[in-house]
């Protein structure tokens, strides 16, 4: 099956970043396809290269960067929420890259589920 993944939340403030992160990593493990994962309103803080967890806190930038590089997963941060929030092409993470909504609507096209995570 081809999943695509819709991550409304930040990395620090709720679970669902760090549940889609399990759902892909879990589905990947199975044999299905994640191609792209779209991360909107405050879910574009995943791709915050600044962040800074503690260190006896889950790195999910870091995990989201190394799910991406090791499986070809395309992450998408959306232009308009990342620039409403401060994110720019220069301050994010290695194997994300910023587009618009154009990408999102691509991916539920092209997607058999969307699944979305958090509010």
């Amino acid at each position: 099956m081809n999943f695509g993944i819709l991550v409304n939340e930040g990395p620090f403030t709720h679970q669902a970043s760090d549940s889609a992160y399990r759902f892909a990593k879990a589905a990947i493990e199975k044999g299905h396809q994640v191609p792209r994962v779209f991360f909107y309103y405050d879910g574009v803080n995943n791709g915050n290269k600044l962040s800074e967890p503690q260190s006896d806190d889950r790195n999910l930038v870091k995990l989201w960067a190394e799910l991406a590089i090791e499986h070809g997963v395309d992450l998408v941060v959306c232009v308009a929420a990342g620039l409403r929030r401060g994110i720019k092409d220069e301050n994010l993470a290695e194997g994300f890259g910023i587009s618009g909504l154009g990408q999102l609507i691509e991916l539920g096209i092209a997607a058999d589920r969307t699944i979305v995570f958090g509010d």
